[in-house]
């Protein structure tokens, strides 16, 4: 099991969370997971990290699978302009690398959003540390675990 896999796994056993862990052929995308998984590509918990373009600090958006941040919504909430972050700063920052990144067991804290989208199901899916890894649990959980907050952040 690989490193970034037993932390989500432990971040999750220390929150006392009900999850599902499962390992699929490759879900990379939310479309890969949603095919996988047999499910709603919404139902995907799709993790998009984003950095500070002043602090460089690391921000989380966990949105729907077929949703798309809305940058603007995003800088508001992070209280300053924001860019994509790169492949070195997300694997430094969360722990994770990009296409595995999941929204509990980081390395170090940051601020973790979650689009209201995915509280509609009872159950979804996001990635579990590694690109062959997921776990499901209901909505509720992950942002327990996460530490997120609700927000509205995703394109209209």
């Amino acid at each position: 099991m690989s490193k970034s896999l037993k932390r989500v796994r432990a971040a999750l056993d220390a929150a006392g969370a009900a999850a599902d862990l499962r390992e699929t052929a490759v879900a990379r995308t939310a479309e890969d997971a949603a095919r996988a998984l047999e499910c709603a590509v919404d139902q995907i918990a799709k993790s998009v990290v984003l950095a500070g373009t002043e602090s460089g600090r690391a921000v989380l958006f966990v949105t729907a699978g077929g949703r798309r941040v809305d940058m603007a919504r995003a800088a508001d909430l992070a209280g300053e302009p924001l860019g994509k972050a790169d492949a070195a700063a997300v694997r430094a920052q969360t722990g994770f690398a990009i296409g595995g990144v999941s929204p509990v067991g980081a390395i170090a804290p940051m601020a973790v959003f979650f689009d209201r989208t995915l509280m509609g199901f009872g159950k979804v899916w996001a990635a579990a540390g590694t690109p062959h890894h997921v776990f499901g649990a209901a909505p509720g959980e992950i942002l327990r675990v996460s530490g997120g907050q609700l927000a509205d952040f995703v394109m209209d």
